[in-house]
């Protein structure tokens, strides 16, 4: 059986990470659009980095797929994307797949929200249940 360790560390072998306190210089950057994997229940509960756009994790990939009914607009940008969930772990094997669906420019947050809170990054108001 393939571990998740091992998972995480085939993906971060070939996608680029660092922690969120190197990451911070890219937020607020032109181009470069941050994005949240964490289920809703995490941002309800801890909010999310200001500004980020949220795609919960199981709907990455059709999200991304530009002939998918899901297309999202945001993923045919063209932007640099860094991926977040809490720890970096999820972040890690999105991005990973993300790359192997062709986009361009994908890094991930290597210690995850908790690691941008850390680092003192801006978070954005809990969201409001609908």
């Amino acid at each position: 059986m393939k571990k998740i360790k091992d998972m995480v560390a085939e993906a971060n072998a070939v996608v680029e990470h660092g922690p969120a306190a190197e990451m911070l210089n890219l937020h607020g950057c032109d181009g470069v659009t941050f994005v949240d994997l964490r289920d809703p229940r995490e941002l309800e509960r801890d909010g999310m980095i200001t500004g980020a756009f949220h795609c919960p994790r199981g709907m990455l990939e059709f999200w991304i797929d530009p002939e998918s009914p899901y297309a999202k607009p945001q993923f045919q940008s063209g932007n640099r994307f860094v991926f977040y969930c809490a720890s970096g772990w999820r972040s890690a094997l999105s991005a990973q797949t993300a790359q192997e669906m062709g986009l361009k420019n994908v890094s991930h947050i290597s210690d995850g929200f908790k690691g941008w809170q850390a680092a003192g990054g801006t978070v954005a108001e809990k969201p409001k249940k609908v």
